[in-house]
């Protein structure tokens, strides 16, 4: 028997799990942890997303990953398919939104008698005591969960907080009514802030145990329903393809779904339909729009031999394309693949309360301890102590607190919305007051996306008005976004006349004949070919308009070039004031984009831009975002395009244009309805109010409490003085939120 051995290389997995009954991301942190222990195994857990992503050897099963998750207190499965389109869609929130419904209707009564002493009717303590029951016990169930699993791993969140207060003044309020004067026909609670020793027997807490359960509940149902929508940009990206595509088999052409294509197969795509997927061109001449995936502005000529790319638009002529690759491994599905990856490992911000709550909840319970004891040991009574002690329970836990987040959000998203500006949920507000640098998307976001007329010079006599009208009547003919841009300059002189005999030379240019005269309209190579010479002052003028970053289109008739017309993607009026203002906000501009460095250049010294990253691919936006990450920059990227989306996932903070594609909108943080980087100024302004507003309202949530914690350990806490506490503490933060509707923009709207 041989004694040599070789090291046992164990092959890994991949598989993503769908985790649930997080409440926080020290949740997501506890389950990463756990997992990471398993022998062999890596994995990464997203409290956004509610995804964990583990690598795991041949040794470890699907089974026993879930275990582990399941033995750390939560839920995990293997995600199921996403439903066929026409199914109905699995709404998430119908468990949370029927828990808030049911509770808020329970919990408005319970609130009312307590604090309206002439409605307190003979025995309505017991009819409190019915309403509150449920939703101490149902509406704040997934609460006291959440803090027994905090406990059995020695940790402590507003989970924590809200169970124990919870709890607590409900359980007194049982205590007082079963066992002390409370429950006693015609008791009531009299409107009263003086401060008196009280053995507690004749208290009831119930308010103080719904309300606070129906806030927290609501707070958590809003921001649920802003991260329900962390996957959709990957639906978003796959919508982009084409959904049917006409294939050549035995010589006729067959109407079959895309899903169908294999390798190899000839395909028809006719002007102005998407290209199905990834392949090269068998057949055929034309431009293809791809600027929704590569950033580039002018449409690409292609002919036979060419590469195309799924999802890309024909804007020319009739094209047979070879499939090269289907389905998974397309670049569209690569670049859903970019966006998944960025999510998985965007961390997520843990919130603030959670934080406040891990210091304040050990605190308060030793209080609460240290008062018991103290009263004991001081010979005044058992009731007497635990009166003290649970009071002191009873005001730490801040009604408030549930409002200060969702109400500062609620107003502050909806001043946002007024202004054009989407706000995905809280996470995104503690970004925005650590961004220090600004990755913005060239084409679409600093520059219109359209291509545009923007210079014209004139040879041998013609005037530029009539250049215009032969060159615009010949172009209006052609599909071509640059034909079309000088067509659309043409018209606005007014009506164009009709052309006839007109050709189209696919990659170089159009002819045909304008009221007699035959025009010529493309680049030099085509005049060339029907014998028109090109004056040395045009092809100067033809060589500054494409060293500027422009496209020169030259026209001509009667034996010569008449007129070099310059195209090109215009900054948008209102982005260089945009950059002085990202600047003013501290934050350092970057220009990214697909597009040749010449025109890069040239836009960005336009804006007043310093830092360029030019002819970038898709996947490497997101390298681009990562390596700046990796400098210890936090990075802020804005966008319009396929080609943005897996970058704006992997940002600390993604802005997406609202003009743009709804794969860029999905993968950010913010969109911009407007489609004015202006609105990206004013949104970073409005995100860091709100956070700013939020940290305020969580002080004085506290404060309130605090303040109270002093009188409830020395026994003279009444009903009144907590539930005027609360009340003042909830108006407080309700009047700070709704300061945000006086936002103000950039512009003063």
């Amino acid at each position: 028997m041989s004694t040599d051995s070789k090291p046992l290389v164990l092959a890994t997995q991949q598989v993503e799990l769908a985790i649930g009954g997080m409440t926080c991301a020290s949740c997501a942190a506890r389950i990463e942890k756990k997992l990471n222990r398993m022998d062999g195994v890596t994995a990464t857990v997203n409290y956004a997303t509610e995804k964990a992503s583990v690598s795991f050897p041949e040794t470890v099963s699907t089974d026993d990953l879930i275990a582990t998750v399941e033995a750390t207190g939560y839920t995990a499965a293997v995600p199921v398919a996403e439903p066929e389109t026409g199914a109905e869609p699995v709404d998430e929130l119908a468990g949370l939104r029927r828990r808030l419904w049911t509770s808020l209707v329970l919990a408005v009564p319970v609130v009312v008698l307590a604090m309206v002493p002439a409605w307190q009717f003979t025995n309505w303590q017991w009819l409190s005591l019915m309403l509150a029951a449920p939703v101490v016990a149902y509406g704040g169930a997934p609460f006291h969960r959440a803090a027994w699993t905090n406990l059995r791993h020695g940790a402590a969140t507003m989970d924590t907080l809200i169970s124990v207060g919870t709890l607590a003044a409900f359980g007194w309020s049982l205590w007082a009514l079963f066992f002390g004067t409370a429950g006693e026909p015609g008791m009531t609670h009299p409107f009263t802030l003086s401060i008196s020793r009280s053995d507690g027997a004749g208290n009831i807490y119930l308010e103080v145990a719904a309300a606070v359960t129906v806030f927290i509940l609501a707070g958590r149902f809003f921001e649920a329903r802003s991260k329900r929508r962390a996957g959709a940009a990957l639906r978003a990206l796959l919508e982009l393809g084409a959904k049917d595509v006409t294939v050549l088999r035995d010589g006729r052409e067959q109407r079959i779904p895309t899903g169908q294509l294999v390798v190899g197969d000839l395909f028809v795509v006719r002007p102005g339909e998407k290209i199905a997927t990834d392949g090269v061109v068998d057949d055929g001449a034309s431009a293809v729009d791809a600027s929704m995936l590569t950033g580039e502005s002018v449409p690409v000529e292609v002919g036979a031999g060419d590469a195309v790319v799924g999802a890309t638009v024909n804007v020319g002529g009739r094209l047979v394309v070879r499939a090269t690759r289907v389905g998974a491994d397309t670049q569209l599905a690569q670049m859903a693949r970019l966006v998944e990856q960025a999510q998985t490992g965007k961390a997520a911000v843990q919130r603030l309360a959670d934080r406040i709550s891990a210091v304040f909840v050990p605190i308060v319970i030793a209080l609460a301890v240290a008062t018991l004891g103290f009263w004991l040991g001081t010979g005044n009574g058992v009731a007497a102590a635990f009166t003290a002690a649970v009071a002191v329970l009873i005001i730490a836990c801040p009604c408030a607190l549930g409002l200060a987040t969702p109400t500062a959000l609620l107003v502050g998203t909806g001043r946002g919305a007024q202004l054009g500006i989407l706000i995905k949920g809280p996470e995104v507000l503690e970004s925005t007051r650590k961004v220090d640098t600004v990755v913005l998307d060239k084409t679409g976001t600093v520059t219109t996306g359209r291509m545009t007329l923007v210079d014209l010079v004139t040879a041998g006599g013609v005037g530029q008005q009539e250049a215009l009208r032969l060159a615009g009547a010949a172009e209006a003919a052609s599909e071509h976004p640059i034909a079309q841009a000088i067509a659309a300059a043409a018209a606005e002189d007014g009506d164009l006349p009709a052309v006839t005999g007109f050709a189209n030379t696919q990659g170089l240019g159009v002819t045909g004949v304008v009221d007699g005269t035959a025009v010529v309209v493309g680049r030099a190579a085509l005049l060339a070919e029907h014998g028109l010479r090109v004056p040395a002052e045009l092809d100067a003028a033809r060589q500054a308009a494409e060293e500027a970053g422009r496209t020169a289109v030259l026209a001509g008739w009667d034996g010569q070039a008449r007129a070099v017309f310059a195209v090109a993607d215009v900054v948008k009026p209102t982005s260089a004031a945009a950059i002085e203002g990202l600047r003013a906000l501290g934050l350092t501009p970057v220009l990214l984009t697909g597009d040749n460095s010449t025109v890069a250049h040239a836009i960005a010294a336009e804006v007043g831009i310093t830092e360029v990253v030019a002819e970038v691919l898709p996947s490497g936006k997101v390298d681009v975002v990562r390596r700046l990450q990796e400098q210890g920059k936090v990075v802020a990227m804005v966008g319009d395009g396929v080609n943005d989306a897996a970058g704006l996932a992997q940002a600390d903070l993604g802005l997406a244009m609202g003009t743009g594609t709804d794969a860029a909108i999905e993968a950010a943080d913010l969109t911009l309805v407007r489609g004015d980087l202006l609105a990206a100024v004013d949104a970073i302004r409005l995100s860091r109010r709100t956070l700013s507003t939020i940290k305020t309202n969580l002080f004085w949530a506290f404060a309130y409490n605090v303040a109270a914690l002093p009188l409830a350990a020395l026994g003279l806490l009444n009903p009144m003085i907590a539930g005027a506490a609360m009340a003042l503490s909830s108006v407080f933060v309700v009047s700070n939120s709704l300061r945000l509707r006086g936002f103000r923009t950039v512009t003063g709207n």
